[in-house]
């Protein structure tokens, strides 16, 4: 957590200051409570006043202050800290020795994410992402996360590097590495319902569909039969295929399947869509037919 927004400041004493800035208070009491537990050192809380819509000011946690010498050199070398080469940050840490054990290398998940991540809400849209003043720090941390067995994406926003997640399964397996059992099992069920809502959306779009389509064909059927009743007569037809057109036009809404079944003798559905593509193409003939009359 140092390592993503800790500083160290030059103070009016020509000493230096351990600053820890972050505008989650959560994560300040966090901070908090582990420098007491782990170093027994008690941070000096800074308060900034933060310009609220213009009207006034209001004051809010800014960040956690350690002055102390003694404390500032327990601290950097208990979370094997140093100063870095790059300006935007002046902390760094040395993961290669923290992080052997799996168990560190969680934990040092978690505090990034606190420190540096967001979670869109999951009914939305599927979004975990942490953001990095410098491309080396993103870089090791997505290795750090493949390492894990996850695949993390990278981008460049403006003068930050993002590392973030997309899949819904991704993000899940990160929330339980990271102990976040309650968020990954709220999100769970949020994925559960969204996946039983599509597959519903998807299912009677398939009926209403299949549905278009039947009805679509009986109307043309029961075209194809009125015209060639008016043209021909149906008596003319073969028996099969007269037995078939009177069906047809007596059920208009009936099934393929309904239609054999109602047939005497019955007969399968490839049977009946048989004969009524000889009754369209009887149809269709009379049709062709008539257009050469015409011309």
């Amino acid at each position: 957590m140092i390592s993503v927004c800790g500083k160290l400041e030059a103070d009016e004493g020509n000493g230096r200051i351990l600053k820890i800035q972050t505008e989650n208070e959560a994560v300040l009491r966090k901070c908090f409570t582990l420098l007491e537990k782990t170093f027994n050192i008690k941070a000096e809380i800074c308060f900034r006043a933060k310009d609220v819509s213009g009207y006034g000011t209001e004051g809010t946690w800014s960040a956690l202050c350690v002055r102390n010498a003694d404390d500032i050199a327990a601290i950097l070398q208990g979370g094997r800290l140093c100063e870095a080469a790059f300006p935007e940050l002046s902390l760094m840490s040395d993961t290669g020795v923290l992080l052997q054990a799996e168990c560190c290398q969680r934990a040092y998940i978690r505090g990034v994410f606190l420190c540096a991540g967001t979670l869109s809400d999951p009914k939305k849209g599927y979004h975990l992402e942490m953001t990095f003043p410098v491309l080396e720090r993103a870089e090791a941390f997505s290795g750090l996360l493949q390492a894990q067995g996850l695949s993390p994406h990278t981008s460049v926003r403006k003068k930050s590097y993002t590392v973030y997640f997309k899949e819904g399964t991704q993000i899940a397996d990160l929330l339980a590495m990271m102990g976040a059992g309650i968020s990954m099992m709220d999100m769970e069920n949020v994925r559960i319902m969204k996946q039983m809502r599509n597959s519903i959306n998807r299912r009677v779009n398939c009926e209403t569909a299949n549905i278009h389509k039947t009805v679509q064909a009986s109307v043309k059927q029961v075209e194809d039969i009125l015209f060639i009743s008016s043209k021909l007569g149906l008596e003319e037809l073969p028996a099969s295929l007269s037995k078939m057109a009177a069906l047809r036009l007596a059920y208009p809404d009936a099934s393929l399947i309904e239609l054999g079944l109602m047939s005497e003798p019955q007969i399968g559905k490839s049977g009946v869509n048989h004969r009524l593509r000889r009754l369209g193409a009887i149809a269709d003939e009379l049709r062709r037919n008539e257009e050469e009359k015409g011309l």
